[in-house]
């Protein structure tokens, strides 16, 4: 398998067979890529995929991605990408490439974190409507013909602001997809509550003290990003508080074992410290565990 590092825009393009309009952004037509198979992507720059053809599959981390024609996957800088296909193929798509310098002192640069589906992985990417891909082909479009005049000093202002804008939409077109993959995403609660059941009937909380959002999204082959998002979405609460929430259910069950000790608990539940397990306690509930415990 071949190793390619994409450090420049024009890395991309040459990859591709594209013409390096800017150093720093680039709409790419893939149609122009000569075949290939197996590969592996390293990138250094943000990369966004609209596959308009059935391809090699795409891994990241230890898992395929959810990609089909009429998808968007995107990549960020630090990301390693594998494509995996026994035979050649000729790739089909459109692809906005662009540097993390394009950002510097651009109001986009300060809300690129804001775009969690950066570091979204496996079974994750965007599906498109018909009238969702039209818009999204719209907005390379406007990219490409600001490439396409000559660079002045309006030049970055205005991809950049273009940039922003599609990826304001793409936000409204995962939360969109949050919505009408429900049952998917059913299936994901109940995993989530299963995993969580797992954990505190094991001795894990003693080994590893409180599950974490990283913890229980890895066991649902989730990107932690995408797993937080997605129970943000459907519960109206944060993963961190859904498992808080679980935390003080168990607890409310167990201080009531008046063999041991409240500290005892707070350490069966993956409490480095008693008071910790105290402040969650009395913020959840309203009352010390020894006040709910000596009430009931």
């Amino acid at each position: 398998m071949d190793n390619i590092t994409f450090n420049s825009v024009n890395d991309y393009n040459t990859f591709n067979n594209n013409e390096t309009l800017n150093p720093l952004v680039s709409i790419v037509d893939l149609s122009k890529a000569a075949p290939r198979k197996n590969y592996k992507m390293i990138f250094n720059l943000y990369c966004i995929v609209l596959k308009q053809t059935q391809c090699g599959d795409i891994k990241y981390g230890n898992s395929l991605y959810d990609y089909q024609e009429g998808t968007l996957v995107f990549f960020g800088p630090g990301q390693v990408v594998e494509v995996m296909s026994d035979d050649f193929y000729q790739p089909h798509g459109t692809v906005l490439v662009f540097h993390p310098d394009l950002l510097n002192n651009t109001p986009l640069g300060h809300k690129m974190d804001e775009y969690n589906f950066f570091s979204y992985n496996t079974n994750e990417a965007l599906h498109l409507s018909e009238r969702e891909k039209k818009m999204v082909l719209d907005s390379f479009s406007k990219i490409e013909f600001e490439l396409e005049q000559s660079i002045d000093k309006h030049s970055k202002k205005l991809i950049a602001s273009n940039i922003e804008l599609f990826l304001n939409y793409c936000t409204r077109f995962y939360d969109r997809q949050f919505i009408t993959r429900d049952t998917v995403n059913r299936g994901v609660l109940e995993r989530f509550e299963n995993v969580l059941k797992s954990y505190y009937s094991s001795d894990m909380p003693q080994l590893l003290g409180l599950p974490s959002v990283a913890y229980c999204a890895d066991e649902l082959h989730l990107s932690p990003n995408y797993f937080g998002d997605l129970i943000k979405k459907e519960t109206g609460i944060t993963a961190q508080e859904q498992i808080q929430t679980k935390v003080i259910n168990i607890a409310k069950e167990r201080i009531f074992d008046y063999d041991k000790s409240l500290s005892q608990v707070a350490y069966e539940l993956g409490f480095k410290y008693p008071q910790h397990f105290t402040r969650l306690f009395k913020q959840k509930v309203g009352m010390s565990p020894n006040a709910y415990r000596s009430m009931n």
